[in-house]
This record gives C-alpha cells, structure tokens and sequence, in this order.
C-alpha cells in the first residue's frame, strides 16, 4: 500500500471492515509510528482499551515489524518550560527497545518541531501506522499531520486508546476512516507475508 492508494480511494470507510491491504504493506516504505506509550500516561485510566492492553498489542505490531524490516518510530511528549519532566515520562522500557528513532515533541503532534518528516523521507516511507494514547489526541494530531505532508495512513485500532472510550470511538469510526484505513493489529499485513 503507497500513499497512492489512500488517493486512489483506497481507504475504508466502514471501520474494522477487511482491510485493502493487499497484498499487503511494503516494508521499505512503511513505518510504525507508537506515540506517548509512556508511562505515566499508560498509567492513566484509558478506555475502551487500558494502558496494558494497547501497549502489548503496539508491542506485538512493533515485533512484526521489526520482524519485516519496517521502521518503528517511538513519540514522547517533553513538556516545555520546566527543567524536569514529571516522573514517568520516558517511553516504556520495552517500546524504547523495540523503536529504530524516537522523536521528542513539545505539542500534541509529532511532526511539529521534530524533524519526523525529515527523517521518514530520508528512510524513503510513504505510509504509516500509527497507535498509541490518545486516540483523539496525540495519534490524531498526528494523523492529521502526516495527511498534510501526504502520507498514506492506516490506524491500528486495538493498539490505542482514548481517555474515554466515546472520544476512541468517535476519532475510530468518523474521523480516521477519512485519512485512511482503520484496522486491527491483526489485520496488518506486509508484502513479505509477514
């Protein structure tokens, strides 16, 4: 899947329906994006999915694409102003390992101010994958982001969460499926079949 197809139509506009992911995602030019899988905001009380469960299945996509060769980009957010974060405000342990770059962002996005663009072109990707916390914070804005800059999107449903499951149902089923293709990380396959 390019960028090409999200243009084309490709993108569903029923979510969690099967994907038009095939054959399947190209690995040289896609990359996962998990954003503020930290812990302090794993913590929190998210719904419909909690903190452990997005972050075992952005853990389980991270797998299979370190698995395929595709890129894993790790997000955090730094807060401005203060010299100090508050505690727990690093990216979780095992996402940090998993992650080929890590981006620090001073707003909800994480293209602003970051140099992400830069660096996924560099690497030659033209799709992504995102999850992460919020749904319709930080894996929105950044969504957003990337379709202005004209990547081709798919979203990893199971793999992020909102502060409360109404704004993840609502940023799942009225807003991601105008930027690209809602999915499960299940459902997330690569040309290699993978």
């Amino acid at each position: 899947m390019t960028v090409h197809d999200h243009q084309d139509g490709a993108g569903s506009s029923d979510p969690l329906s099967p994907p038009p992911l095939s054959p399947g995602l190209d690995p040289a030019r896609t990359a996962l994006i998990l954003v503020d899988l930290m812990d302090r905001i794993v913590a929190l009380p998210l719904a419909p999915h909690s903190g452990p469960e997005v972050l075992a299945a952005a853990l389980r996509l991270a797998g299979a694409f370190r698995a395929s060769g595709a890129a894993v980009v790790g997000v955090r957010v730094r807060r401005p102003g203060p010299a100090e974060q508050p505690p727990g405000s690093d990216l979780v342990e095992d996402v940090a390992k998993v992650c080929d770059l890590v981006v620090v962002k001073q707003t909800v996005g994480a293209f602003h101010g970051t140099g992400l663009d830069e660096r996924l072109r560099e690497r030659g990707i033209d799709t992504l994958v995102l999850a992460g916390v919020a749904t319709n914070m930080g894996v929105e804005s950044t969504a957003r982001a990337a379709a202005d800059h004209g990547y081709g999107l798919v979203f990893a449903e199971d793999a992020m969460s909102g502060l409360t499951a109404a704004e993840h149902r609502s940023a799942v089923s009225l807003d991601f499926p105008r930027f690209g293709t809602v999915v499960t990380t299940a459902q997330v396959r690569f040309t290699d079949g993978g």
